[in-house]
């Protein structure tokens, strides 16, 4: 039976462009086989109601209606994506029963376990969901050297314009995640980044997590609107929400 991995890691933000502004956050995500049966302890639940959780519904296709990863074996199938063995889901778990994932990362590895494809899932504060497919185009491993593209459709923040595109770059192993996105447009646009060490799950880390991260993703949700706050208090120009894209996932 497969392991939950719980990631304490460091979240990084830097705006590009005339107006600058920069934060650094700790915070949680798991990682776990999407399909496969987990062994989890009595405070984190799959599919169940737990301390901290991880929830199919809230992941693969729209949001609050999630298919988990036979979501995710449909968008391979019909993308032509063959060969994928394995699927990793890399989320903020709920927690207290409460969940926003900005960005979450289905991992697809081949037979030999290597990383072939990845389908970043992006949501905003509107409720909005899209999906950005990375891969190369002969479907060979993902190296952590290796940028991946994709053209940004997606209303993200209302400081940031629909336009421009993501370089993704993901360096993720049996003891780290790494995972870097440049989103340019003209001579603005971000840098995201997440990392952290892998550890098993345990009854004390999500204890360490709940202390010291109170809330979960209600403090996320905070966070984000705090500086939101602090751009608009810059002069940062702000967008309306448009329309979302009627495609589920891009690339």
């Amino acid at each position: 039976m497969q392991t939950v991995d719980h990631i304490a890691g460091q979240t990084f933000h830097g705006r590009k462009g005339t107006v600058e502004n920069a934060f650094r956050y700790s915070i949680d995500y798991v990682l776990c086989d999407a399909e496969a049966p987990v062994k989890t302890p009595f405070l984190f639940g799959r599919n169940r109601a737990g301390l901290a959780s991880l929830h199919d519904s809230d992941h693969g296709g729209a949001a609050k209606q999630g298919r988990g990863a036979s979501w995710v074996r449909e968008v391979l199938a019909e993308h032509g994506i063959k060969g994928v063995q394995r699927i990793e889901l890399l989320a903020q778990p709920r927690m207290l029963g409460h969940v926003f994932n900005p960005v979450s990362f289905w991992l697809c590895r081949d037979t030999q376990d290597a990383l072939i494809t990845v389908i970043a899932e992006v949501s905003n504060t509107f409720g909005d969901r899209h999906c950005y497919l990375c891969a190369h185009d002969n479907l060979r491993p993902i190296l952590p050297t290796d940028e991946l593209h994709a053209t940004k459709i997606f209303h993200v923040s209302p400081f940031q314009p629909v336009e421009g595109g993501y370089t993704f770059r993901f360096d993720i192993n049996d003891s780290r995640v790494g995972i870097w996105i440049d989103y340019t447009e003209g001579n603005g646009g971000l840098i995201a980044t997440l990392t952290g060490k892998r550890t098993p799950i345990s009854n004390m880390s999500i204890l360490r997590a709940i202390l010291r991260r109170p809330f979960g993703s209600r403090r996320v949700l905070a966070l984000i609107h705090w500086q939101a706050f602090k751009l608009w208090w810059k002069g940062a120009p702000f967008r309306s929400r448009p329309e979302p894209p009627s495609s589920e996932i891009s690339r």
